[in-house]
């Protein structure tokens, strides 16, 4: 395995890994219930059934944390066979709460960042 690829994004982070075991086990791990627990806990899953799966491919979960303020996202796990006979795994974890879209938005015609006033 290789120590992986890290691309930050606004509200979330991407994960690239080159795995020296075939796409069927890597599947495996993140898809069994009883595999995925040993390092997803069931505990970390907002819903412990898939949000979304294409078998063999990608599979989706939702996840909520477990300490204020509780926020929701999303991770994916997508896998493919790499050049090598192993697997590239791809993790996307994504903010997904709703409560972050709640803030205030500046002004489309504001050049100037949002100020506080002192009182």
């Amino acid at each position: 395995m290789n120590d992986g690829k890290a691309t930050e994004q606004k509200d979330g982070i991407e994960l690239e890994f080159d795995l020296d075991e075939p796409p069927q086990k890597v599947w495996r791990a993140i898809s069994i219930p009883e595999f995925r627990e040993n390092w997803l806990p069931k505990g970390a899953l907002a819903d412990p059934e898939p949000a979304t799966i294409t078998p063999g491919k990608e599979v989706r979960y939702s996840l909520r944390d477990d300490t204020p303020p509780f926020l929701e996202s999303t991770v994916t796990f997508t896998i493919v066979p790499n050049a090598s006979g192993g697997t590239r795994l791809r993790i996307i974890h994504e903010l997904t709460d709703a409560r972050l879209e709640r803030t205030a938005k500046a002004a489309a015609n504001s050049n100037s960042p949002p100020l506080m006033l002192a009182a």
